[in-house]
């Protein structure tokens, strides 16, 4: 597998239902991803100075850094842009939170975190679906390859 076809499979032969459950699930967890990400944003006055700093890099960065992952990576992943390479840091803030920031609390209290990271690991998996950007730029490069050929 070619680097450009794990950044923008273009899905020429998979099937619709399967893509239209890949949109859902993104659009659906992007949402509610975003809604945590907002929340952060209207009280980051607050929230920054007392904010974890699980890798020693200050309250405020690691703020910035989850806020980063919560709101442009929703919406990268609500959009199907680079999803793989936006996934990552939504991955990381969710493993960090339920192994580390809650890594001692009862299960009822991460739950949501693993949840999350459970569903980014599997949209890791299986990539964007058809209907995103990353598949046009996928189907795009194919249509430039078949031409150059």
């Amino acid at each position: 597998m070619t680097l450009k076809n794990f950044l923008f499979p273009a899905y020429l032969d998979e099937t619709r239902i399967y893509s239209t459950l890949i949109l859902v699930i993104r659009i659906l967890f992007g949402l509610l991803f975003l809604s945590h990400g907002y929340n952060k944003l209207m009280l980051h006055a607050s929230m920054a100075d007392l904010f974890a700093d699980p890798f020693g890099l200050g309250s405020t960065i690691s703020f910035w850094l989850v806020v980063f992952a919560e709101v442009v990576c929703s919406f990268a992943l609500i959009f199907g842009i680079l999803q793989r390479v936006t996934l990552i840091p939504m991955i990381i803030a969710m493993a960090v939170a339920f192994f580390v920031v809650h890594g001692g609390d009862a299960f009822a209290a991460k739950e949501l975190s693993f949840i999350y990271l459970t569903v980014f690991i599997i949209l890791y998996i299986t990539g964007p679906g058809e209907f995103s950007f990353d598949s046009l730029i996928g189907k795009y490069l194919i249509d430039k390859e078949d031409v150059a050929a």
